[in-house]
């Protein structure tokens, strides 16, 4: 430790006189010049890149502990230029058989372009309403989804940057990529990479979980779906299209409460994808599994939503078989009254319970489908403000206004809710 503080403090000079005295000649000699220009020079780049001292007093720009702590910055989704998903077999297990047509038929292609601009406006309005509401708002990379990529083990087309929340976790003051399942979302991270190189510049840290294959070997190819009976059985059994060959997950398969995360096995989400989450936050953060009486889960806030300090929404039509934990945990559970979305609207992606599927601006204000009375009225029983906003077309892309959204900062403090 002497010699390095001494080459350090003395470099060049120190070199030169070493140079004279006799045992430093030759190799040695040239070995011992190296060590002292390479300890100098690092020395000089370490002092280089010391951040200034506002720079160190900088806010970080991530930091999120919960659902409902008052939301400051947000990533709103993009629906420019989004495609459909191949009609691959991970994407079949997760969509209804009345749309099979519909993937089968434009698979590849841009969803129907009017429905398509509508959701942009609607998406567009969104944003200038959480201006309004004090939130900072950015956005994902316009991106040509239309290209064709391929890898060792598959090819495919991309599909959209829509849906932040399934992609992006903040927990903390760290931004956690998650690895996705479905091959037409395998790049969907490069539309996010400058905002996050960004957050990480400012302070922010930026974890890329395992990155799957997404070989042959992920999926069961075999996976018997035919009916809603069909699904409601595997699901009990404890069958989903993903294999526990390698880790995969959503990050929309989370949700967070301070220090206890709750997580469903889902149809994206593996066993081993939750472990490697488990054992990434620990001993910080709990991750929980929990279960639903769900024929096909996929994402968990349109199942179980947590509004705040111990109240969670909870599907009466998806009922949690682990209910029980959180009533004895002293939390209050809300069944949200049933969707009011016509029939005949396309849902190409999801159900109508996205209406439960809301964004909480804080404990007192919460972003809701205008279109949904009832759901409203749940809420201003519960002393919660409505702001109301409607994205019916842009829901049929697959998510409500949780999903379209990452909450990269929100005010509060790292709190245990769970006991």
């Amino acid at each position: 430790m002497t010699l390095v503080k001494s080459l350090v403090l003395h470099g060049n000079g120190l070199q030169a006189i070493l140079t004279r005295i006799p045992i430093f000649h030759g190799s040695v000699g040239r070995s011992v010049s190296r060590l002292v220009q390479n300890v100098f020079r690092s020395s000089s780049s370490a002092a280089a890149v010391q951040p200034r001292p506002q720079e160190e007093a900088e806010e970080c720009p991530v930091c999120a502990y919960n659902e409902w702590d008052p939301l400051e910055e947000v990533i709103v989704g993009r629906a420019e230029n989004a495609r459909v998903p191949p009609f691959t077999v991970e994407v079949k297990a997760n969509t209804y058989e009345k749309y099979w047509p519909f993937y089968q038929k434009y698979g590849g292609q841009t969803f129907p372009e009017e429905h398509l601009k509508k959701a942009v406006a609607e998406i567009e309005e969104m944003c200038n309403i959480l201006r309004h509401e004090g939130v900072n708002v950015r956005r994902p990379e316009p991106i040509d989804w239309s290209v064709e990529y391929k890898t060792p083990d598959f090819t495919s087309t991309g599909m959209y940057a829509a849906m932040p929340r399934d992609i992006l976790l903040v927990v903390g003051n760290e931004i956690i990529e998650a690895p996705m399942a479905w091959r037409a979302r395998f790049f969907e991270y490069r539309a996010y990479r400058p905002l996050i190189k960004e957050y990480f510049r400012r302070g922010a840290k930026w974890t890329t979980a395992p990155k799957p294959t997404m070989a042959d070997e992920l999926y069961d190819q075999d996976y018997p779906i035919r009916t809603v009976e069909d699904r409601h059985k595997l699901a009990a059994e404890g069958k989903f299209v993903t294999t526990e060959h390698e880790p995969c997950f959503d990050a929309a398969d989370f949700i967070r409460a301070g220090t206890d995360l709750f997580v469903q096995r889902s149809q994206v989400t593996n066993f081993m994808g939750i472990e490697w989450m488990r054992r990434h936050l620990a001993p910080t953060y709990k991750v929980h599994i929990i279960s639903f009486k769900d024929p096909n889960p996929m994402h968990i806030d349109a199942t179980f939503n947590i509004i705040g300090p111990g109240l969670v929404l909870s599907n009466p039509d998806r009922p949690c078989r682990q209910i029980e934990m959180f009533q004895k945990a002293g939390w209050t559970v809300v069944k949200p009254p049933t969707p009011l979305i016509p029939d005949d609207h396309p849902l190409w992606m999801s159900s109508k319970w996205l209406s439960m599927n809301v964004l909480m601006l804080d404990e007192k204000r919460v972003m809701v489908d205008a279109n949904e009375a009832t759901i409203q009225k749940m809420f201003e029983s519960l002393g919660i403000k409505t702001v109301k906003v409607s994205i019916r077309h842009a829901n049929s892309l697959g998510g409500g206004f949780h999903c379209w959204t990452t909450d990269v900062r929100r005010r509060g403090t790292l709190q245990s809710y769970f006991h």
